[in-house]
């Protein structure tokens, strides 16, 4: 019989650690959502004590998302974890995730405490996080950089104490596949009371082993694997949910091991993430880069045509690309657009959403003969999961030329008024952003610019993203035209207005 892996997804905490990401309450929200649909068994939410709206984020989710355990770190401390359970308290399944460090090297220069003082504090608090009514799961942070004795009187102490799950953090992806499963294994054979527990792990990515090293880990006994949507996470990342996922998927008959993840949505869920955090995925990113399932040398097309067996080991529509059975275009019909939708993975939209994408169709469909699916998912991405527009571009002019100082004017709505400003800059984007600023009153440091286009063709969409720098915190900005300068400005203008939904 096959064995139940259960996927423990951290995208909305370690995965926003990513450098450069800082996520609102409402797109952490909007990626929960799409986490629901995709069937993961835990999704963590945040780290509440860190700040206020970490807080407001683990308690949006913890109120509206219903199926999956929704767990929230917190540090072996009273006041973490008091912060954490008040976040989490409202979910049908509350989990509190609370960690210490146990290697040396962690205890003498980070805690400053003693082996006997960890082991107390980490029993102390397993028992009191289990006191409130949640499930708890227990970290020893480093653990694989821990003398191997000291780890597993620390696993059956705090299992005594009530953790239901003991998480074994490669914290700074230091192990090798091989050597991690046998680690695993050692747990499994010295601690005494390891049946009373889940075994979880959380490999990270610095080697570029924690997919490797998380199936070892589930070759040996690992029942909960810690993972985020396109390998997010601190320095080079995580292990990438998608690949565990797909490799014991395609792999059954090897790990006989299964999740409960609806592989179809894997790809809506990477696009919506890459969307909203603005890290976009390499094209030869396993599973969900744009060159997974494409074939250019001529003895592999030659093949796939034939027999696709012959060079694809899973077929696209398992990840949820589909080829499309219709056009859509400007004569498309609701209905139409509506089933494409669902067939594109966003079964989770309100009808005002989906009328909102369905007028932003139309309009598109106005410019371009034909509206690929593409196309569609932008819309979805761009127009739908957004924070309220305060600040919203009505028209922009541009003057420019290699033997010109490029100027632009623009006219932004704020509430009831019409704001008209002109600036110059180094080329007609500089020029537009110059120009925003001062129309919104909202001065920025550009941080990043990035442009490219979705789908070929010259009526291609062009996806422009910005990271702006407001007082220490950066905001991401998405926008898409058929005019990569207007999807500049509204990638900016779309940064300034979560700046301002957040100080409002």
């Amino acid at each position: 019989m096959a064995r139940n892996v259960y996927i423990f997804d951290t995208t909305l905490r370690d995965g926003e650690q990513t450098p450069g990401v800082s996520l609102n309450v409402q797109e952490k929200l909007e990626i929960a959502k799409q986490l629901q649909s995709l069937g993961v068994d835990v999704i963590e939410a945040g780290f509440p004590f860190a700040s206020k709206g970490d807080f407001e984020a683990v308690k949006a989710i913890a109120k509206n998302i219903k199926g999956p355990v929704i767990a929230a770190l917190a540090r072996a401390t009273k006041q973490d974890i008091d912060c954490a359970w008040d976040a989490i308290k409202y979910s049908d399944k509350p989990r509190i995730h609370t960690f210490i460090a146990t290697s040396d090297i962690h205890m003498k220069y980070k805690l400053n405490m003693s082996k006997e003082e960890v082991l107390s504090r980490a029993v102390e608090m397993v028992s009191y996080a289990k006191s409130l009514g949640a499930s708890v799961e227990f970290s020893p942070e480093d653990a694989t950089r821990s003398q191997k004795e000291f780890l597993y009187e620390v696993l059956e102490v705090v299992i005594d104490a009530g953790a239901d799950v003991v998480n074994i953090p490669d914290t700074v992806g230091y192990a090798t596949p091989i050597e991690f499963g046998k680690f695993i294994m050692g747990i499994k054979e010295n601690v005494k009371n390891i049946d009373k527990a889940i075994i979880s792990v959380h490999c990270h990515n610095d080697l570029g082993l924690a997919v490797a090293n998380s199936l070892a880990a589930i070759e040996n006994g690992a029942q909960q694997i810690e993972c985020a949507i396109n390998g997010l996470g601190e320095r080079a990342g995580n292990a990438a949910l998608e690949e565990i996922v797909m490799a014991l998927k395609t792999r059954y008959n090897y790990y006989n091991c299964k999740t409960n993840v609806v592989t179809e949505q894997i790809t809506t869920v990477s696009n919506l993430v890459s969307h909203i955090t603005g890290v976009h995925v390499q094209p030869n990113k396993a599973i969900v880069g744009a060159n997974a399932f494409a074939h250019e040398s001529g003895i592999h097309q030659h093949g796939v045509l034939n027999n696709r067996e012959t060079y694809e080991i899973m077929t696209p529509e398992s990840v949820g690309l589909k080829k499309s059975l219709m056009v859509l275009g400007k004569h498309s019909g609701r209905h139409a657009f509506e089933e494409r939708l669902k067939e594109l993975g966003y079964t989770n939209l309100s009808v005002d959403r989906i009328n909102e994408a369905f007028q932003k169709f139309k309009d598109l469909a106005d410019k371009k003969k034909y509206v690929s699916d593409m196309d569609i998912e932008a819309i979805v991405r761009h127009e739908v999961y957004q924070v309220p527009e305060v600040f919203t571009l009505e028209l922009f002019q541009i003057s420019s030329g290699n033997n010109l100082e490029s100027t632009s004017t623009v006219k932004i709505k704020y509430k009831d008024e019409s704001i008209k400003e002109a600036a110059c800059g180094d080329g007609p984007v500089d020029a537009v952003f110059k120009a925003i600023e001062k129309a919104t009153g909202i001065e920025v440091k550009l941080e990043d610019y990035s442009l490219k286009a979705i789908g070929s063709g010259k009526d291609a969409l062009g996806e422009a993203t910005v990271k702006i720098k407001k007082d220490d915190k950066v905001y991401v900005g998405t926008g898409i035209s058929t005019d990569v300068i207007e999807a500049s400005a509204r990638a900016l203008i779309n940064a300034i207005n979560k700046i301002h939904y957040e100080i409002n």
